[in-house]
């Protein structure tokens, strides 16, 4: 295949106008304990802290880079493209950007040069070059495991053993066991599993089990539909009954929960479904809400507990009593008080007699563990439910049921037989309060999800992965790869940006031949995912920031123009992305299975090309027609035109040379990489707050300020001076100097501050989203607090301790103070902001 460059020129280097700085990464929690650190980084000059961060901690490889490396020939092979191995025993992490950049670029490459995708070495050296402008511009970013696991192998020689991987051999088609951990990394993020009702064989439960960990480990996430197992108490087959669904959902969330996706502080990625007509399925939709329940029981019995068995105790030792009356109820007026009060809040016998015992041994105090409501604390991990998102499966006939107010029948998995009927509209019902009450379950809407199935020849669509964006057939895998809309933007009329449809196209193109490259290098959990994803080619090609882009135009989100401007683009994506996979198939043939499902595919694209065109009605076979692209409100007619001619591209590439992949893109949330692109909204979302704070699950915040606020306002005319008021008024100056208030440098130097002290607050006040967080040991340094401010230390180390309320500051100071420097977080209520622009 042709390579142009868009980005790049040949004989330059690809980061030529790309500055470089040197940087540090440190991420603290809210009390300033340091989480990560590292220090002497290398990172393009216009990335913002966050994605140093995030680069830094998450996707920097942290050992076994030796210092030296060589090259090893290969024949036909360009030397650019040689693969490196260790030259001395010595190891490092890595440290510059441009080692992970150039790590992944130059494997992309060099799997695609032995795959036959390019023309000639300069095709492939335009492809390294500009993939590796793309990921140091943040105009691109790949999914999490390829960060991970990309490149280990070519670049530094990092390798390990199997560990029960599977590939089918590009060359010659054999499905072929891994016998090394990262000469064939897992770049794939999105995998679907089934699941056989059967305990212990391959593919059964337990087995599953294993598979999810194999996936966990590295970086992945997988869902399946559970449907398949038996409810409870159905018979099985040595005559016993079965323990039912829930019993085994319950063992693998706590698998899941005792890993560490890809090594790392991200938690592992799993999706639950069970079809709406399961015999378990009103236990399945309570599941999580049951398990809230418990964690709110958790948290407020402990510290009711806490606080009685506290004042239990103190009654027993303050008292002065002769021999044990001071332990007995009937002789001790003040025990026989807090007694009365602790059962009256429940509080069991058996603690209060044990409190008593420990009083009459000696002890002045008694430690009892209390819980919180955060998502990370030993509350949630005590419960069950914690580590998937879950999700009914309901069908057109349910729906209808519902609509029509029918009875609806639950079905035992083994016999076919009905175990339960109940009201469609109670069981409807029971999804939307679990769903308000805890968030899940979530809906996938089986039907229409198959009326757009591209392959049903190889049988239904029946779950998805993690996030839902991946929707394909059992035991198949998706790598993903995200475009940042914002980076993909040019000047027009005098300075004013617009879409860059062009730049985009380019892109789109890149991309999904980096995804079709990635399958071909790719190694799989299992021996049916490895030759499932031979076989139909999945890929995930998606875009971020859409909220960020209408903003910085001056678009509502939620508006007219906005939906058609986001369904634009999103054809040209989808279109440009097929068409690119029909070109593929072209050169190297479509994926195996295309021609059993040719018919359906084709349907599926003509349906794509009429949506894209507009047209309401002459859909093919489907039960629900989608909503057509609104075209008249695309003011950008560039980008209108290339919505429609990228599905027609599709269409007649597809009918000539079929398609290399079954499915090319996804509506992805881009979650992590969107935080390393520096995306101001992820995937499809609207920005759901102006300043945001990532809590990561390893500990430790980001402060996420939406950098297209002062564009937006600049798009609708406001002035320089009133943009600035407005956004100091959202986001805070993070800053005390210039502030009026009681709260200030003066102030603190009344009360023993002194210059380093204030540069070390100054210094923290610029991501905090409350002074009262600055104020600390940490910060200040506990020699500090102890001797200069005379705090006592068990006073310093209080959860509850508040440093500027000691000092001395009301509550009004403190407000005042945390408007000037924190700001509103908001816009609402802002100088100069006129209401219609809030939306």
């Amino acid at each position: 295949m042709r390579i142009r460059r868009q980005f790049t020129v040949e004989g330059r280097s690809a980061y030529e106008g790309v500055a470089f700085r040197s940087a540090t990464s440190e991420i603290r929690n809210p009390d300033g304990s340091v989480v990560f650190s590292q220090s002497n980084i290398e990172v393009p000059a216009e990335w913002s802290q966050v994605a140093c961060d995030v680069l830094a901690q998450k996707y920097f490889r942290k050992a076994g880079i030796p210092t030296a490396l060589k090259s090893i020939p290969e024949e036909g092979v360009p030397q650019f493209l040689w693969r490196k191995t260790a030259d001395c025993s010595d190891t490092v992490g890595e440290h510059s950007a441009k080692q992970v950049f150039d790590r992944l670029a130059g494997t992309w490459t060099y799997w695609g040069w032995k795959g036959g995708y390019f023309d000639g070495e300069s095709d492939a050296r335009a492809f390294c070059d500009e993939l590796a402008y793309m990921l140091a511009t943040q105009k691109a970013a790949p999914n999490s495991p390829q960060w991970f696991n990309t490149g280990l192998h070519w670049a530094y020689g990092i390798d390990g053993p199997s560990q029960g991987h599977y590939y089918v051999d590009y060359k010659s088609g054999r499905l072929t066991k891994s016998t090394s951990s990262y000469e064939h990394p897992q770049p794939h993020a999105c995998f679907i599993q089934s699941v056989a009702d059967d305990l212990v064989n391959e593919g059964g439960i337990m087995d599953l089990w294993t598979r999810e960990a194999r996936l966990f480990k590295y970086g992945s996430g997988t869902g399946t539909n559970f449907s398949s197992l038996r409810g409870e108490n159905e018979r099985l087959s040595g005559g016993g009954k079965s323990s039912g669904l829930m019993s085994f959902l319950k063992i693998g969330d706590r698998a899941a929960g005792a890993i560490k996706s890809g090594g790392t502080t991200r938690r592992a990625a799993k999706m639950v479904i069970v079809d709406v007509d399961h015999p378990d399925i009103e236990t399945f939709i309570d599941w999580k809400v049951v398990e809230e329940q418990k964690v709110a029981a958790l948290v407020a019995g402990s510290k009711l507990a806490e606080r009685h068995l506290k004042l239990i105790l103190k009654a027993c030792i303050n008292c002065v009593g002769s021999n044990d009356d001071c332990f007995d109820p009937s002789k001790n007026p003040a025990l026989r008080r807090e007694i009365k009060a602790a059962r009256k809040s429940m509080i069991p016998d058996n603690l209060i007699e044990r409190v008593i015992s420990f009083a009459r041994q000696g002890y002045k105090d008694i430690d009892f563990k209390t819980y919180d409501t955060d998502w990370d604390s030993e509350a949630y991990l005590s419960v069950s439910g914690q580590n998937s998102n879950n999700t009914v499966r309901v069908t057109d006939a349910f729906l209808q049921a519902v609509l029509e107010d029918k009875d609806w029948n639950l079905t035992y998995r083994g016999s076919n037989k009905i175990a339960k009927t109940i009201a469609a509209r109670e069981l409807w019902e029971k999804i939307s309060y679990s769903a308000w009450a805890c968030a899940d379950p979530g809906i996938q809407f089986h039907s229409t999800i198959n009326d757009w199935h591209t392959c049903p020849a190889g049988g239904p669509i029946h779950a998805s992965n993690p996030c839902s964006e991946y929707m394909f057939l059992d035991d198949t895998a998706c790598n993903l790869a995200s475009l940042n809309l914002m980076q993909f933007r040019k000047e027009h009329d005098g300075g004013a940006k617009v879409f860059d449809v062009d730049a985009f196209e380019h892109g789109c193109r890149l991309w999904t031949i980096v995804l079709e490259i990635s399958v071909l290098m790719a190694q799989f959990p299992s021996k049916e995912i490895a030759q499932l994803s031979y076989d139909y080619r999945t890929l995930g090609l998606g875009f971020a920031n859409i909220g960020g882009l209408l903003m910085a135009a001056g678009i509502s989100y939620d508006s007219r123009e906005g939906r058609a401007i986001a369904g634009a683009i999103s054809a040209v994506m989808t279109g440009v992305s097929y068409s690119t996979s029909a070109e593929m198939a072209g050169e190297l043939g479509p994926f195996p299975e295309f021609s059993a499902n040719k018919d359906a595919m084709l349907r599926v694209m003509r349906n794509h090309r009429r949506a894209a065109h507009a047209q309401k009605t002459g859909y093919e076979g489907l039960a629900t027609p989608p909503v057509p692209l609104d075209l008249a409100a695309v003011a950008n007619r560039e980008l209108a035109d290339a919505a429609k001619r990228a599905w027609d591209d599709a269409v007649s590439l597809g009918e000539g040379f079929g398609f290399r992949n079954a499915q090319a893109t996804v509506i992805a949330p881009t979650g992590t990489i969107g935080l390393v692109m520096d995306c101001d909204t992820t995937g499809v979302e609207p920005d759901f707050a102006l300043v945001k704070f990532k809590k990561l699950a390893g500990g430790g915040y980001f402060k996420i300020i939406n950098r297209c606020v002062p564009e937006a306002l600049q798009t609708l005319q406001y002035t320089q001076g009133q943009i600035d008021e407005i956004v100091a008024y959202a986001v805070g100056h993070g800053t005390l100097e210039g502030f009026r208030g009681e709260l200030n440098h003066d102030t603190l130097r009344v009360r023993g501050f002194g210059d380093e002290q204030i540069a070390a607050v100054e210094g923290a006040l610029e991501s905090a989203f409350d002074i009262r967080f600055v104020f600390n040991k940490w910060t200040l340094g506990a020699e500090f607090c102890s001797e200069v401010l005379k705090i006592d230390a068990a006073k310093l180390d209080a959860p509850d301790f508040d440093m500027l309320k000691v000092l001395g500051f009301t509550r009004a100071d403190l407000d005042a103070a945390n408007l000037f420097v924190c700001g509103a977080m908001t816009l609402e209520g802002a100088p100069h902001l006129k209401d219609e622009h809030l939306p």
